[in-house]
């Protein structure tokens, strides 16, 4: 035994140095909550950063059309289907579709006729082309119509305001009696875009459109319809009942302009927000047409009538003498000259001489004269003034004492009348007319409203903001948690030492004055600080139990020695 031991310590034993663990065999060292806790972690950064992902996709898409048809909107959405695109449909027939998508698609889909829209089954002049043999004219007439109707169609969907509509056409057929002939008449039923209206303007567009395309369609016979049943159109012939629109709104305007420049003289007056005026006008628009024919006299004192035409017609019969009376020496005697008077005066009559030659002569002539004529067509003006009627407010003086006491006082009688002529000289007052001004002076009274603060946190932009950046915001938050508070941890527990700190010796652990003999090639162990330095003292013993058990043998042979 002792000669065992002496050869023992004659002939040291040799330690086999401790190879470095690696990160894997330090990582499969850690304690199970340790490698849930990463594990955890880890699991967390992947959502997090897949949320960011996907958030951040999810924010790039943008609208690929707009208020879409049930119809058509199951055609696009098939479409883009097959094409594998992403999209996202919301309320009112909205298509969202990636943005850096957007144009290529709108390209594609139109390539494909989509989406067709309210006209897709509506067939213009191109029906005309397919002609069958044994076509009756009925068929012809009733072919022509739909093409006319689907022409229109096309025409009034070109309008941005409006995503359908509907043309129905009442053609009667014309018979061979013209007072018994009907005139033809439209419906045009139009669907507008959402939140969309049509002013006056554009509505008799459309009536005048439908008018000027079918002959003999009056405007008055188109009725313009929307998707609720409200009649958009007004007939010509209900204009007597009341002002039409455009009567309104030129009435609007005379008043609107006449109102302007009485502010525009009074308020640098007697100052910004102390006047209030209004100005009534009461306008005309009957329209009348007056036409009068007059004549004047073809003779007169001074005035010599104007010779149309003349024609004069003479006319003279002669006959040769024939001898007459009683033969004898008398009848062979000329004739005497007659001596009656010519005003037929009775005279006594002479013995009968001979008988003389027949003279006949006929003289006619026929004048025409001018007769003079005038005739006025007198068109009276649409819109003119018959009344203007305006009523100004101005408010009371703020006077200050000496005392700094604010009180009104009404505005001076002399200042109310040269602010009346001001506004009489605006508006072009007309006492004939009937017109009527009247200026007064009253307080104002105003309420004192305070402004709300609303608070930093209350605002809408930064409730807009923080409800934009709460998911992104929330994700890295929870990656932040998980990697500096779970991963990080796990990491440094496995990781070795840095080279420039000085593990300690075994004697070191020991606390033993008196060096170990033997252990000069020993590895140096790292010294455990604390709990941790036990901890891997018992993982160095677990995993190089051979390594432990020569330490212990050579502390036991040194302290034998």
């Amino acid at each position: 035994m002792d000669n065992a031991l002496s050869a023992t310590n004659a002939a040291p034993m040799m330690v086999t140095p401790i190879e470095a663990p690696t990160f894997v065999q330090r990582m499969n060292g850690l304690p199970l909550r340790s490698k849930l806790t990463m594990g955890v972690g880890l699991l967390a950064l992947a959502g997090a950063v897949l949320a960011v992902t996907l958030w951040s996709a999810q924010g790039d898409y943008r609208p690929l059309f707009t208020g879409l048809a049930d119809k058509d909107g199951g055609a696009v959405i098939g479409q883009l289907s097959a094409l594998q695109v992403p999209y996202k449909h919301e309320a009112g027939g909205t298509i969202l579709v990636p943005a850096n998508q957007v144009y290529e698609l709108r390209m594609k889909l139109a390539a494909l006729g989509l989406p067709k829209g309210g006209t897709g089954n509506a067939v213009g002049f191109e029906l005309m082309d397919k002609s069958s043999i044994g076509q009756t004219q009925f068929n012809e007439r009733m072919n022509f119509q739909r093409a006319l109707e689907g022409e229109l169609t096309r025409t009034i969907t070109a309008m941005s305001d409006v995503a359908d509509a509907r043309v129905h056409l009442a053609i009667p057929q014309q018979n061979g009696f013209f007072r018994e002939q009907q005139k033809p008449s439209a419906s045009v039923m139009l669907t507008l875009r959402g939140g969309r209206t049509l002013d006056r303007s554009q509505i008799a567009g459309i009536v005048h459109l439908v008018s000027s395309s079918v002959p003999e369609l009056a405007p008055k016979a188109v009725s313009v319809l929307d998707q609720t049943g409200a009649l958009l159109s007004q007939n010509s012939g209900d204009a007597g009942n009341g002002l039409d629109s455009q009567q309104l709104q030129y009435k609007q305007q005379v008043e609107a302009g006449y109102n302007k420049r009485i502010f525009d003289l009074l308020e640098p007056v007697v100052g910004r927000d102390n006047l209030r005026s209004t100005v009534t006008v009461d306008v005309d628009f009957s329209q009348t047409e007056a036409t009068a024919e007059e004549y004047r006299p073809n003779q007169g004192a001074n005035t010599q009538a104007a010779v149309r035409s003349s024609q004069s017609n003479e006319q003279t019969n002669a006959n040769a003498a024939l001898p007459t009376g009683v033969p004898g020496a008398a009848t062979n005697q000329p004739p005497v000259p007659a001596t009656a008077p010519i005003n037929g005066a009775s005279a006594p009559l002479q013995a009968a001489q001979g008988g003389g030659g027949a003279n006949n002569s006929r003289r006619e002539q026929v004048t025409n004269y001018e007769v003079d004529k005038t005739v006025r067509v007198t068109r009276g003006a649409v819109g003119n003034v018959k009344r203007l009627n305006a009523a100004v407010v101005v408010n009371q003086k703020q006077v200050t004492d000496a005392k700094g006491k604010t009180t009104s006082q009404p505005v001076p009688a002399e200042e109310i009348t040269r602010l009346t002529d001001i506004v009489k000289e605006a508006m072009g007052f007309n006492a004939e007319r009937g017109d009527s001004v009247k200026v007064v002076s009253a307080p104002f009274i105003v309420d004192k409203t305070e402004p709300v603060d609303v608070p930093l946190w209350k605002q809408p932009w930064l409730t807009d903001l923080l409800r934009s950046a709460m998911v992104p915001t929330a994700c890295v938050l929870i990656a932040l948690i998980a990697v500096f508070g779970m991963i990080r941890p796990a990491i440094r527990a496995a990781a070795p030492l840095p080279p420039e700190e000085k593990p300690e010796t075994v004697d070191e652990v020991v606390d033993d004055p008196e060096l170990l003999p033997g252990v000069e090639g020993m590895p140096r162990l790292e010294a455990p600080l604390h709990n941790e330095k036990l901890e891997r003292a018992r993982t160095m013993a677990r995993d190089n139990p051979v390594a432990v058990a020569n330490i212990v043998r050579d502390w036991m042979a040194g302290e034998a020695a």
